[in-house]
This record gives C-alpha cells, structure tokens and sequence, in this order.
C-alpha cells in the first residue's frame, strides 16, 4: 500500500465524516430553531387567542368575505398587494 493511496483513502473517509456530521448538525439546529419559533409562536398566540387564518365557516356555509366598503375605501381594495 502506497503513501498515495492511503491519503486517498483518508481524504475521502474524512469527507464522509464530514458530510455525515454536518447532517445531524444542521437537522439538529433546525430542529431546534423551528419547535423555537413555531412553538413560542404557538404559545403566544394561544394567549392572546389570536387566529391567523379564519377557518370558521358563516352561516351561508361559504369562506368569502362579505365586501364592506364602510370600513375601507374603495381605493384600499384596488391596489391590495
């Protein structure tokens, strides 16, 4: 077995590790930051009780909204994005 080979062998033993590690190393972090920002969002919101989305449905049994122009101008709807 010759020096070569056995650096060869090592290098890419050694960009195994590497990969391998940075694998659980990155799952673990962000793991961590999105039970953070999900969760302590999740928790806020709860005590607040603030609903993000309206899923409730109406009487009519439909999601649309009813367009009440008393509480916007008509100008605030045109340009919405």
């Amino acid at each position: 077995m010759s020096l070569k080979q056995f650096f060869s062998g090592f290098k890419k033993g050694m960009k195994n590790f590497g990969q391998n590690i940075a694998l659980i190393v990155n799952s673990a972090l962000l793991s961590i930051v999105y039970f953070i920002g999900v969760g302590f969002t999740s928790i806020i919101s709860k005590i607040v009780r603030k609903h993000f989305l309206d899923t409730k449905l109406s009487k009519k049994a439909t999601y649309w909204h009813d367009l009440n122009l008393k509480k916007k101008p008509i100008e605030e709807y045109y340009r919405q994005f």
